[in-house]
């Protein structure tokens, strides 16, 4: 059944906790007079509210959520009502302490923190689905509900008994024999054999974490059980509510990579949910890098996520100001938090919403940042900028039905292959960066205004003129295939070093790569060299030097054309950059790390070759100004965002309708975007 979010306008809420504000009435009431006037029309409730909700074991209160429901109903607003399950009451956890999570060196955590509950626990999931069940009761055909909220931001693990015999069973239904796991694992190094299911445990700092295919099993397993858990969470939602959607709040591009949260497969989690949201906390106005390329790294986040489904999806967390768990809770710059919100619209999501709506007068996250503050009297600037927000997703209202352009580059990313890389015992910690090379490759494409879908291994190849899979350390055989099929086709494939190293059980491919990947590329590898930070080489590429670091493979030519050559080393003069035209396509193969240049000229080149610059309504564009397309079959919304903290011009083409204005006038000829301005202007498709 596909459960869509019926909803005909941009979201713009987020989380609230009236339940802090039970003793003053006053408070509740005046945040709803605040929130009508900063056009605020979704409540994000019930988050953290076990303990309001069932105070004692067995006995329920609802009375306070009623109220709340009722002035959300007489304020025409919406309701993403969520599952509690995120923060068990204390209760629960004194009387059922086997609820309380193991940690990796076997000791039973105290109550405390959010995330601190066994997702295998039988009376953990049993209590789950009661209160859910009440909720689902009470609320779900309340005709305000529009949402599940499963939870908050899954992640962790536990490595109680419970958990230990779940892996175990998920091993046995993986393997079917202990002949097989030993095999997969290559147990007989170091004696590791087991002779007994028993003798299984997770990889753990005061046991085993030197078999890399167990460290990857249990990887595996974690995600697969904290699904389970959620399908477990949502039983008696899907039972009682069929047709309401679910979402649970994934996470990623915090500070300082902004990179994937690491956890949990989210391209597996992807397929449980009906909606993907995620929460989004740039470290906007940072000392350690360019706004510009803050704003490249958040795109990718949101590329990501809009992959997940290939769909629109929700921003369920961010801030109108500032954080309390960076390292460094910096506010956001006047005009930034419009510039952060309408990037997001702009790549796909159909929300602004945020944590929190009001601040918290107490506790861990007193002083995160909320549309309500409690250290200003009067609605101060942070307020403002939530009402310019709201005004401009009103504004925007017509373009809510509309998806983010057809991308023609797919960009490769895959959590397995990411575990097994980082765990590899080989290259260099401090340079694998797995993350940090797929956005160096993104890099070149939001500078130019070229959309891109990441993908996983799993997602179909061939709407894609050019598909870049770098650093694919672990390989099945079957993708392999799948990439010889799609050149051979004639699609453009880019790979790079460290490719097809180990095959899906983290062992090595015998012989060197799979065939299929040997015909693609026209190469076969020799031997990969680990540089340090302070060494370099040079490749020559025509008459211009690129400077190559931290991976140098040797490589071999069968059937590819050398285009570059190394300039230094015991492999000087040897192949470090190849084309291979195999079937009716190419793929290139780059031997080593390059540099912003060399890929910007690369790039630049297949870019040419297969047209895939956009076609904007602009004379020039600007590497710092992101302009980014959201269309349906009638018409077209160009976001034009200035993410240099100057004033910047651009030449409009032809007529385009200023949305954000009130009388979205006709603008052609130069127009002036100031620092961190946001503009979004529309045409007809003709």
């Amino acid at each position: 059944m596909v459960r869509d979010l019926k909803t005909t306008v941009f979201l713009h809420g987020g989380d609230y906790n009236p339940e802090q504000w039970q003793s003053q009435p006053d408070v509740v009431k005046n945040d709803f007079k605040a929130f009508e006037q900063a056009k605020i029309n979704t409540f994000s409730l019930g988050i953290f509210s076990w303990a309001k909700l069932e105070p004692k074991e067995g006995q329920f209160d609802f009375s306070w959520l009623d109220q709340i429901f009722k002035q959300v109903a007489d304020q025409k607003g919406k309701i993403i009502l969520a599952t509690p399950s995120g923060a068990r009451p204390r209760w629960l956890a004194e009387k059922y302490p086997e609820v309380l999570r193991v940690n990796e060196q076997g000791q039973r955590l105290q109550f405390g923190e959010r995330h601190n509950h066994c997702y295998t626990s039988p009376i953990y999931r049993e209590k789950v689905q009661i209160i859910n069940r009440k909720l689902a009761e009470r609320y779900g055909h309340s005709g305000l509900v529009i949402l599940w909220h499963i939870s908050n931001e899954y992640g962790g693990q536990c490595y109680c008994e419970l958990c230990q015999s779940a892996f175990r069973e998920w091993l046995k239904r993986k393997y079917q024999t202990l002949d097989n796991l030993n095999n997969a694992y290559w147990n007989t190094f170091w004696s590791h054999t087991y002779t007994d299911w028993q003798q299984v445990q997770a990889p753990m700092p005061n046991g085993d974490t030197g078999v890399l295919g167990l460290n990857l099993d249990w990887r595996k397993f974690v995600t697969d059980q904290t699904i389970d858990f959620y399908e477990s969470e949502i039983q008696p939602l899907r039972e009682i509510t069929p047709e309401m959607p679910v979402t649970t709040n994934f996470m990623g591009g915090n500070p300082p990579e902004s990179h994937v949260f690491y956890d949990l497969d989210y391209q597996k989690f992807a397929k449980h949910v009906d909606v993907i949201s995620w929460d989004s906390y740039p470290n906007w106005a940072n000392g350690y890098e360019s706004t510009a390329h803050l704003a490249m790294k958040t795109a990718l986040m949101n590329d990501v996520m809009r992959g997940l489904k290939q769909s629109n999806y929700l921003i369920m967390e961010s801030t109108p100001s500032q954080v309390n768990w960076h390292p460094y809770n910096r506010s956001k710059r006047p005009g930034m938090h419009e510039m952060a919100s309408l990037q997001e619209i702009a790549h796909g999501a159909d929300s602004i919403l945020y944590f929190q709506l009001h601040q918290s007068l107490g506790a861990s996250e007193m002083f995160h940042g909320a549309v309500i503050s409690n250290q200003v009297e009067t609605k101060g600037r942070v307020f403002r900028d939530v009402m310019k927000v709201g005004q401009d997703l009103e504004q925007l209202k017509t373009a809510k039905n509309t998806k983010y352009q057809a991308a023609k580059v797919a960009i490769v990313f895959d959590y397995a292959n990411m575990w097994a890389l980082d765990d590899a015992r080989n290259y260099a910690d401090e340079t694998k960066k797995y993350w940090r090379t797929i956005s160096e490759h993104y890099r070149y494409f939001w500078e130019n205004d070229i959309a891109v879908d990441i993908i996983s291994t799993e997602q179909d190849l061939t709407d894609y003129q050019l598909v870049i899979d770098p650093m694919h350390f672990l390989m099945s055989n079957d993708y392999a295939e799948k990439l010889a099929a799609y050149v051979k086709q004639g699609g453009q494939l880019v790979g790079t070093y460290i490719t097809s190293v180990v095959d899906v059980s983290f062992l090595t491919h015998q012989g060197g790569w799979p065939q299929a990947l040997k015909e693609s590329y026209g190469i076969t590898i020799q031997e990969t060299d680990t540089l340090y930070p302070q060494q370099s080489n040079h490749v020559l590429i025509g008459n211009k030097s690129y400077q190559a670091k931290d991976y140098c493979e040797v490589v071999s030519v069968v059937d590819a054309e050398t285009i570059g050559t190394y300039e230094n080393d015991f492999y000087k003069g040897t192949p470090a950059l190849t084309k291979n035209s195999f079937g009716k396509g190419i793929a290139y193969y780059q031997a080593c790390r390059l540099e912003d240049d060399f890929l910007d000229d690369f790039y630049a080149k297949i870019t040419r070759k297969l047209g895939l610059k956009a076609q904007l309504p602009l004379k020039e564009t600007n590497p710092t100004v992101s302009i980014q397309v959201r269309e349906d079959k009638h018409d077209r919304y160009y976001f034009m965002i200035n993410f240099s903290h100057e004033p910047i011009t651009l030449e409009v083409t032809r007529d385009l309708v200023d949305v954000l204005t009130s009388d979205h006038k006709i603008t052609n000829g130069p127009i002036k975007l100031s620092a961190y301005e946001a503009r979004v202007f529309s045409e007809a498709i003709k």
